[in-house]
């Protein structure tokens, strides 16, 4: 069973439609995290479809002060769990003219860590996932030109590819990862390396 959530309902359609097209149980919401009552609506309506939440894929960036998402609330009792974040390879390294990214994508991984060491006594797992460059649609815009020098900084000699950051999020999702947390894994082909 998978939840698709995301502000845009074209996004949340076409998602909806791979996932069933693969004979998963989807249910897909459209909703907006800085609004804290539709996220809880949202969430009770997982509740009430699902009866649970086993994992969750932070994926959403926002500037308000806020409490845990949501989600934890229903978690904890279960006493069981994974939060995945997504972070950067910026987050643990920096880059030249991206301070904003750089400085969110690192906040990402401290309350990754600090939700590891309050969540993880109650059963709950909080780890991050910190991808380099991936070929995705944001990318398809930039001259391959401007891609070459990204290409050539990675000992790999590529551009990752989205399914490959999707298999660190399945693992650490599964239950092979039941020892994994407060962990950022590193997802670049080795681009700090």
């Amino acid at each position: 069973m998978i939840v698709v959530c995301d502000r845009r309902a074209h996004t949340v359609e076409a998602a909806v439609s791979q996932c069933r097209d693969l004979g998963v149980r989807t249910l897909g919401c459209v909703v907006d995290v800085t609004d804290r009552p539709g996220t809880d609506a949202m969430v009770a309506r997982v509740r009430d479809t699902f009866g649970r939440i086993d994992v969750l894929v932070n994926n959403a960036a926002i500037t308000k002060d806020a409490r845990l998402q949501t989600v934890a609330d229903l978690m904890v009792p279960q006493g069981s769990g994974a939060i995945l974040n997504a972070s950067s390879v910026v987050g643990l390294s920096g880059t030249y003219g991206q301070t904003n990214d750089t400085a969110s994508k690192f906040g990402v991984i401290g309350f990754t860590k600090t939700w590891s060491r309050e969540l993880g006594p109650k059963g709950v797992r909080a780890n991050a996932v910190a991808p380099g460059f991936i070929e995705t649609p944001i990318l398809a815009s930039v001259p391959d030109k401007v891609l070459q020098a990204p290409r050539e900084q990675v000992p790999l000699k590529r551009l990752g590819r989205a399914e490959e950051i999707a298999n660190v999020y399945a693992f650490l999702a599964s239950d092979e990862a039941s020892y994994v947390n407060g962990a950022v894994i590193e997802v670049s082909g080795g681009m700090t390396v």
